[in-house]
């Protein structure tokens, strides 16, 4: 599938770069997820990669990765897409149980209680945005899954007045970061220059009339989120940042007070792309990769029954003219002449 240009990638960015609250990075799920479990000693370049099952679907996936020091003691690097499939933040509270410590990102106002489902939402509009693409995928927002508020679970993170004032300083904000990937794939040519544009044509109207639209429309977002060209930190420039840099440090400065409470098994619960600067700062405290485990959260399987967005399209068209379908059909048969009236059926 041919990439899908400008609005894509930003809306990768996006999805890859907002945390739970607005401002962020980005058991056993299934036998998919089974079969995706892979022991190395080495690291994952990237924690989000997309697998392809060469028919046309795959899988969004996320890496959780084990690092243990002379002592034994373990801590997980649990790479999170912020938008996933239910059963992915399941398999997530399931296992969270079994840590000491769980270090999750959240930048919140100073002295703020942690969120949980069943409170108040966030009212930013990256939040919002974030709940608009559920909706639209048909995916679950993190924030509404997970409950912060486990007692095992541990803020590790700048607070919001903190992390303001660092970019304010350096002139960083999640909209520049935004705008910079929008002027990136407007300038940047084209992978297919020289495609032929009745080719071109044709892909934009199969992607439209394939079965198991919405699907359709999951895959080429999750190519995009795993590209390596959507690295976060190239578009912050050369250098620390606030995203990335800083807020690493105190979720490092966070652990290091875990581990001298004497906690024995942690995870750090970040956003994928934070995760290749945190595991060099792991590596630099004497530990090191033992095994990484692959997540399946987005399930792309192609489901040939599954209608195309063309035919979604036109269903939700007729909705609007005629009514669902239920009120359709009393609206006609109320208007239908029964055989009882006098002038019915001559």
């Amino acid at each position: 599938m041919r990439r899908l240009g400008t609005w894509w990638s930003v809306t990768a960015v996006a999805v890859a770069m907002l945390a739970p609250g607005g401002i962020g990075l980005v058991g056993d799920c299934s036998a998919a997820a089974d079969a995706a479990v892979a022991n190395a000693t080495t690291r994952p370049v990237q924690y989000m990669r997309f697998v392809d099952d060469g028919h046309s679907g795959g899988s969004l996936q996320t890496a959780d990765v084990t690092f243990r020091n002379a002592a034994g003691v373990e801590v997980h690097l649990i790479g999170a897409v912020h938008i996933a499939e239910s059963s992915y933040y399941k398999s997530l509270v399931k296992d969270f149980q079994s840590y000491d410590a769980v270090l999750y990102e959240l930048v919140m106002p100073r002295d703020s209680a942690p969120p949980s489902p069943d409170g108040p939402q966030s009212d930013s509009a990256l939040s919002d945005f974030q709940r608009l693409l559920t909706n639209v995928l048909d995916l679950k927002f993190q924030l509404d899954a997970i409950d912060y508020t486990a007692p095992n679970f541990v803020h590790a993170d700048l607070d919001k007045e903190t992390f303001e004032k660092m970019q304010a300083e350096r002139g960083e904000s999640i909209e520049s970061i935004i705008f910079r990937q929008f002027m990136k794939g407007m300038q940047q040519p084209s992978d297919n220059s020289d495609a032929d544009p009745r080719q071109e044509l044709h892909d934009a109207i199969s992607l439209f009339t394939r079965p198991d639209g919405r699907r359709q429309l999951k895959v080429a977002l999750a190519q995009q989120l795993s590209s390596p060209d959507e690295d976060i930190q190239s578009l912050l420039g050369p250098g620390p940042s606030v995203l990335v840099t800083e807020r690493n440090k105190a979720a490092i400065a966070v652990l290091a007070q875990q581990l001298d409470a004497g906690k024995k098994k942690l995870a750090i619960f970040y956003g994928a792309a934070h995760m290749p600067e945190m595991s060099d700062r792991l590596v630099a405290m004497g530990f090191a990769p033992v095994q990484t485990q692959w997540r399946v959260a987005w399930d792309l399987t192609i489901r040939p029954d599954e209608p195309s967005l063309a035919e979604s399209l036109l269903d939700q068209a007729a909705d609007l003219i005629f009514g669902p379908p239920d009120e359709a059909a009393n609206k006609h048969a109320a208007t239908r002449p029964s055989e009882s009236d006098p002038g019915a059926f001559k």
